[in-house]
């Protein structure tokens, strides 16, 4: 049984916040790894490239791509077994909707257009599983 009046048969939302963003999920290359930053891991490449092709960087301003190569670094230094760096690089990636609760927080949505017709493909792997195996095993080991 539930409480107060029934819902009207065509209600529609009012309350749109007016800084809602919906971002497409299209395909992007983003941008490259400086070489001046002097990444040495591949997850800290692999972060590089997930997140230089990420929906949210369709509106990156200068200030914000450094953000992300100080971001990166920390990554680097993370995946060398400077595991304390974990919760900044938690904070840095929720102020860009890195998990769908920081996209809910910042009213930011993803239109995917496309998920009917990728279904049928399997996602291509970035690194090879070798390389993420040998990281995590050395990470979790120091």
């Amino acid at each position: 049984m539930t409480r107060g009046p029934r819902p009207k048969e065509n209600a529609v939302r009012r309350n749109k916040h007016e800084h809602a963003q919906e971002l497409t999920n299209e395909a992007r290359p983003g941008r490259e790894l400086p070489r001046g930053l002097g990444i040495t891991t591949s997850g800290a490449r692999r972060f590089w490239k997930t997140w230089a092709s990420a929906p949210q960087t369709s509106g990156w301003t200068e200030t914000d791509w450094a953000e992300l190569e100080i971001t990166v670094k920390l990554v680097d230094a993370f995946y060398q077994g400077d595991v304390k760096l974990a919760g900044e690089i938690r904070q840095r990636t929720a102020k860009w909707g890195g998990t769908v609760e920081d996209r809910a927080r910042l009213r930011m949505s993803i239109k995917d257009e496309d998920q009917d017709q990728d279904a049928d493909q399997a996602p291509a792997e970035m690194t090879t599983p070798a390389d993420l195996d040998e990281e995590l095993f050395r990470l979790l080991n120091s």
